[in-house]
């Protein structure tokens, strides 16, 4: 909670890090000329030493010269060009210089017949802007806004009052523990000097352990003690009304019961939370998990609708307030932290999604999701189903309805789960795409300074940001102020580029580089002052953890609110080996993750390509989850003068024709098949005889599939896998936890499955 403060603007949290300014050198200049010559020089200081003396005594603080902050840059910046937020800049100078309001005042009159035009921050009615690129309410808006907000009180319930109204000091009218939303909870903390000492490094403590529901051998974990003692209950369990009875209705029309112990009920009350998440067990949709991964889709879309409307109402009260008292609205807005209701862009969620296809299936959601008043109007609606929309999207991703309306199953040799990603579906991964909530519609397409929500692939922004960089007329300011990160089907994204994915994530929260219509008096001193990270809630959710993610959770998502995550046993997959095949795991050891993928091509060059080198038979295949893995094997395979042939990540169709070919046919002896190859592809091979997996898949449904493409008719089938201590969490989902921990810690380095 934000401690009391005083009217003197000298007391407001202080930026620490600099605003690059690198884009306006000529507006920094005269910033940093203006903000000094509102000092008293050494001289001045000399001839008034006494009388500032008497002030000091008279004073609680000392107003002493500091240099410019980047908060001072900023509205000086911008009073260059404003006149409006000139006289509020000086008006804060004179107040923690100790001076008079009428101080100065003839100094202010030159520069007031080259004032351009008001400041202008208004609510467009219709639009029902948030942040946009008009800075202030003018004369002529001021009753239509008015009237706009009395009817959006009116229409939605206009909970804010209890909710997030603010007092002069900051502080929730009420008590933040009984009353008042997580949202306003989460946003009204101010960081300890031991919270910002600590979070940068990432070191976090579970304290705590709790079942999942629905999922028996899962169990949550978190680092805030007794946290789903204290998740709320009560209806509309931190919703907003209108969004919670709208929610209620939906779930009911399609059939469910029992609202309260649903599984979107749940995970949505752990989602309003505000904590970090990795629900690293989702079941998904292409996996015969469409009903689990619908409840999580909705669990967090119907958060980040919350966090944007609780957003929009209290921007809107407060330029409510500002639109009553216009006489005092400018110190309203310098003294009173309650006016402090913005970040240095407007939009706040975005989501990271791998394929058009799933984006499609999350925005269509988003659209049922959105109470009907709210979106009688979704634009581009049209253009959005013809750029992502899919030809299929029936519960039964291999049933077809023909032209006289007659179902008829489409048979394939791909496995359903790949029917469901890729069969005659838009799996495009470079798009993005921004969403603006308006009073009463939805804008598709719309600018990303202006959106509320951005829904994109990593790709996609990754490029954007490699743009950015390279061309200084472009940036990426607007994933400065994102307080909600949602990144889901992690294990897809994990099979495309994860280093992507990474980079985004580390842009984030970043100080902008220009300024986009902003109002500076507005925005929230944990921007200014760097900390946005800390508050930025992230949702991560997959069908299962890698040690990447696993990384990317503990290293770059920092929220001060905590984390929680969760933790599963394995049964392991073995019994869905059909063949008799003998599977032996051959443990090497390495000291360190780094230095791992050493000792895997130390061992395998050693131990495994001996006994194959010299095979007259043939019939090697050897899976390869790593493409950087499958490029070192190449080239030593290629320093051996080996008889080989390739079907990777980027073979072409025409060589891997050529390939599947010459291994069937024993012209070629080994075949190197990588895990991504076999994630879109899904070719089957013919021919093999002895099967080496260089590192077990990662996706444990992978490892029966290859399994059971073994020669039945070859003599002995066997099987060998390489691991190390460090691919743990990948054996355990295929031998079972058990087994993989006790494989681990044995004294024994080789086992054998039969």
């Amino acid at each position: 909670m934000a401690p009391k403060k005083s009217n003197a603007v000298s007391k407001r949290h202080r930026p620490h890090e600099k605003f690059d300014k690198k884009r306006d050198t000529k507006k920094a200049k005269l910033a940093e000329k203006e903000v000094v010559s509102n000092h008293p020089t050494e001289e001045e200081e000399d001839l008034d030493s006494s009388e500032e003396e008497d002030a000091i005594e008279e004073e609680s603080e000392a107003v002493v010269y500091r240099k410019p902050t980047t908060y001072d840059n900023l509205l000086a910046s911008l009073g260059s060009s404003n006149k409006a937020v000139a006289d509020m800049n000086k008006r804060r100078q004179r107040e923690e210089e100790g001076k008079s309001d009428t101080e100065g005042d003839d100094e202010d009159e030159e520069e007031d017949d080259d004032s351009g035009s008001e400041d202008q921050i208004s609510t467009d009615g219709e639009d029902d802007e948030i942040q946009g690129d008009d800075q202030g309410l003018t004369e002529d808006t001021e009753k239509e806004n008015n009237d706009n907000l009395s009817e959006e009180e009116e229409s939605d319930g206009y909970e804010t009052d209890e909710e997030l109204e603010l007092s002069a000091n900051g502080q929730p009218l009420v008590d933040a523990s009984s009353s008042a939303s997580a949202f306003s909870e989460h946003l009204s903390h101010i960081l300890s000097s031991e919270e910002l000492k600590t979070l940068p490094e990432g070191k976090w403590k579970f304290k705590w352990e709790a079942p999942a529901i629905d999922m028996p051998n899962c169990r949550w974990k978190g680092t805030r003690q007794d946290f789903f003692d204290g998740v709320q209950s009560d209806a509309p369990y931190g919703l907003k009304p209108k969004l919670f009875k709208h929610w209620l209705q939906l779930y009911q029309k399609s059939g469910g019961k029992d609202f309260d112990s649903s599984k979107r009920r749940r995970f949505f009350s752990i989602c309003n939370s505000y904590l970090d998440i990795l629900h690293s067990n989702k079941r998904p949709f292409y996996n015969k998990g469409r009903e689990e991964d619908s409840s999580a889709m909705d669990a967090y879309l119907m958060h980040s609708l919350n966090h944007i409307f609780k957003t929009r109402d209290l921007v809107k009260k407060n330029e409510s307030k500002i639109a009553k008292h216009r006489e005092t609205s400018e110190e309203e807005i310098l003294s009173d932290d309650g006016f402090l209701d913005q970040g240095f862009t407007r939009p706040k969620v975005l989501i990271l999604l791998p394929m058009r296809s799933i984006a499609f299936r999350v925005v269509k959601r988003l659209i049922q999701l959105t109470p009907e008043s709210q979106r009688v109007n979704v634009e581009h609606l049209d253009r959005f189903n013809a750029e992502f929309g899919c030809e299929d999207e029936s519960d039964d991703d291999d049933e077809k309805t023909s032209k006289n309306g007659k179902s008829t199953t489409h048979k394939s040799s791909k496995p359903s789960d790949w029917q469901a990603l890729f069969g005659e579906k838009n799996s495009d991964d470079e798009f993005m795409l921004g969403i603006k909530h308006t009073r009463k519609s939805i804008r598709l397409y719309g600018d990303f300074y202006s959106s509320d929500m951005i829904i994109a692939s990593p790709l996609k922004l990754h490029m954007a940001i490699g743009q950015a960089e390279e061309n200084k007329e472009r940036d990426v300011d607007y994933l400065s102020s994102i307080e909600v990160l949602i990144i889901d089907h992690a294990d897809i994204i994990s099979m495309q580029n994860w280093s992507f994915l990474a980079t985004v994530v580390d842009h984030i929260n970043r100080l902008p580089t220009k300024q986009h219509g902003t109002n500076v008096m507005r925005i929230r001193p944990l921007y200014l002052d760097g900390q946005a990270r800390f508050y930025r809630q992230s949702i991560v959710l997959s069908s299962y953890l890698t040690p990447e993610m696993n990384g990317l959770f503990n290293r770059q998502c920092l929220n001060y609110k905590g984390k929680v995550k969760l933790a599963c046993e394995y049964k392991g997959v073995l019994e869905k080996v059909l063949l008799p095949v003998r599977q032996i795991y051959e443990r090497f050891d390495a000291d360190s993750m780094t230095q791992a993928d050493n000792a895997r091509l130390e061992y395998f060059t050693k131990k495994i390509f001996p006994k194959i080198k010299d095979s007259v038979e043939g019939g090697v295949m050897i899976f390869i989850p790593s493409y950087y893995d499958f490029v070192r094997v190449r080239n030593y395979l290629k320093s051996q003068n080996a008889s080989f042939c390739l079907l990777g990540d980027y073979t072409k169709n025409a060589d891997i024709s050529r390939a599947r070919e010459w291994f069937f046919a024993g012209s070629r002896k080994i075949m190197l098949y990588t895990e991504r190859a076999y994630f879109y592809r899904r070719y089957k091979i013919r021919g093999i005889k002895n099967l080496i997996f260089y590192s077990l898949p990662e996706r444990k449904e992978f490892y029966p599939e290859i399994m059971n493409m073994l020669d039945e008719g070859s003599y002995d089938m066997m099987s060998t896998a390489l691991f190390s201590r460090f691919d743990l969490l990948k054996m355990e989902r295929i031998v079972g936890t058990a087994s993989a921990k006790r494989m681990i810690s044995s004294d024994k380095s080789i086992f054998a499955f039969c």
